[in-house]
């Protein structure tokens, strides 16, 4: 299944340590570094390989032109003349040497050094045999130190001339013949090498793992689609997620779905179930209530005051049991405009004998993250509470705040509360005035509701000289 095209692919920040995008890149890494430091020491090894076979494959066709060029006489005596005359074996110390040095004879004859012939680049040194070895095709191989101290590599081979001018039967004489080259060349042919390695896998490094990092961001970029639709779900935009996605996160997606789903429907049982609780006692309190009310006394009298206490306890919890359930469910959304205005027009017809002038400043596009009946419940409380003590004016003022919040100001013009008296309003249904109508949970409703939310409610002094109540609620994007 392929990725939606409304969701593109997008490059954020670097991948944090503790991620799966960082983890895979971080081991793709190092397995990318590990081979390719392998590879660049195989490959190193395999052309140092190959630069010495080179190199000793030269000093066997030197070898074999000076054994061609030596001119044994009678009495065995080798002699080279000028017929192996190679001008690199002329200059002196330039790093490629030939030596022949007699080793006596092999078979009748008495071992003896009948002396050595150095080509003139040696000069007056001889080359001095620090390792040497047999190799596979029967040559003698190794290492060994020339004049100031060059290192050399260099074949030999023992060769045995006849003495032709002695008496004694069968006498040889043998001799070593020996090429040396210095190893600089080889060193240095290998050195220019591993330069260019090192800094091709290096570039090549680079490239692997930063289409790695590509490669991660486009893999998991499935995932994040789902956290968009999620984010989409919280803002109230979507009510399920929504996109094609890739078979492997297809189920997964299902499954959100489904428990997004199940979610709603059991927040929605439960609020039907706190509502028809609620009505069930609202019920046996109104029988309770004119019964008390049909028969005046000291004891109709209590009757009768339990009752309201006990209708106003269902009411406050019934608003709070419904506040909670829409913070747990996603999805919602609300414009905080069209319900001030709407409560403003209501409250203004409610007042109209008073002639109440209640006017709302909010931007249009601020929106409040929960249910529009919560956001009427607790602004609808905060505002007919102002109207109630109000002289003449009511001012309700929206703002959106630092953070993902907003805030509702609403302020009138009545005789106002003194700090001391701010704190004990709409604890419990504290009421400091009994002339008003209203039960006094008002505000300790709205302030219930705003804490379930992660708001706050505070009660100041007002502009318009009265009393201002500040409700600080979430706000969506």
């Amino acid at each position: 299944m392929a990725i939606a095209s409304k969701f593109p692919v997008r490059f954020r920040t670097a991948p944090r340590r503790n991620s799966l995008a960082g983890r895979l890149i971080a081991v793709a890494a190092v397995w990318t570094a590990l081979g390719l430091v392998i590879g660049g020491l195989v490959l190193s090894d395999v052309f140092r390989s190959s630069v010495e076979s080179d190199f000793d494959a030269r000093l066997i066709l030197y070898l074999d032109g000076m054994i061609a060029a030596a001119e044994p006489n009678a009495l065995g005596e080798v002699a080279m003349r000028d017929r192996f005359g190679d001008a690199r074996f002329e200059r002196v110390y330039s790093g490629w040497y030939w030596q022949i040095t007699a080793i006596g004879s092999k078979e009748g004859g008495d071992p003896k050094n009948a002396g050595e012939l150095i080509s003139r680049s040696l000069f007056d040194h001889t080359i001095k045999i620090t390792e040497e070895h047999k190799r596979p095709d029967g040559l003698i191989g190794g290492h060994g130190e020339g004049p100031d101290t060059q290192r050399v590599r260099f074949v030999a081979q023992r060769i045995v001339f006849p003495v032709t001018g002695s008496s004694k039967p069968n006498e040889t004489r043998a001799y070593t013949f020996l090429v040396a080259g210095t190893s600089s060349e080889v060193e240095a042919e290998v050195d220019h090498f591993n330069g260019t390695l090192i800094w091709s896998f290096a570039l090549l490094g680079a490239g692997l793992i930063g289409g790695i990092f590509v490669q991660v961001l486009i893999g998991l970029q499935p995932l994040r689609q789902v956290s968009d639709a999620l984010a989409r779900i919280r803002e109230g935009k979507a009510r399920r997620l929504e996109g094609r996605f890739p078979a492997e996160i297809a189920p997964l997606a299902a499954e959100l779905n489904s428990l997004i789903e199940h979610s709603a429907e059991v927040v929605g049982r439960a609020r039907t179930h706190v509502s028809n609780l609620a009505h069930f006692l609202k019920t046996p309190l109104t029988v309770l209530s004119s019964e008390a009310s049909a028969q005046p006394g000291p004891l109709a009298d209590a009757v009768q005051r339990q009752v309201v206490t006990m209708r106003h306890h269902v009411d406050h919890y019934l608003a709070r049991a419904r506040a909670a359930g829409a913070v747990d469910a996603l999805g919602n959304r609300t414009p905080v405009k069209p319900v001030l205005d709407d409560l403003a027009r209501v409250l203004a017809r409610i007042h109209q004998d008073r002639s109440l002038e209640i006017a709302v400043d909010c931007p249009p596009g601020l929106a409040f993250r929960g249910e529009r009946q919560d956001l009427e419940e607790m602004a609808g409380n905060l505002m007919d509470n102002a109207c109630k003590w109000a002289r003449s004016r009511v001012l309700v003022t929206a703002i959106r705040l630092q953070g993902a919040r907003f805030g509702v100001r609403v302020g009138d013009d009545g005789p106002g509360l003194a700090p001391h008296e701010r704190n004990l309003v709409g604890e419990r249904g504290e009421r400091l005035d009994e002339s008003v109508p209203g039960s006094g949970l008002g505000l300790a409703i709205v302030r219930d509701i705003a804490k379930l939310y992660g708001g706050t409610l505070e009660l100041d002094a007002s502009t318009l000289g009265g009393l201002e109540a500040r409700l600080e609620l979430p706000v969506l994007a």
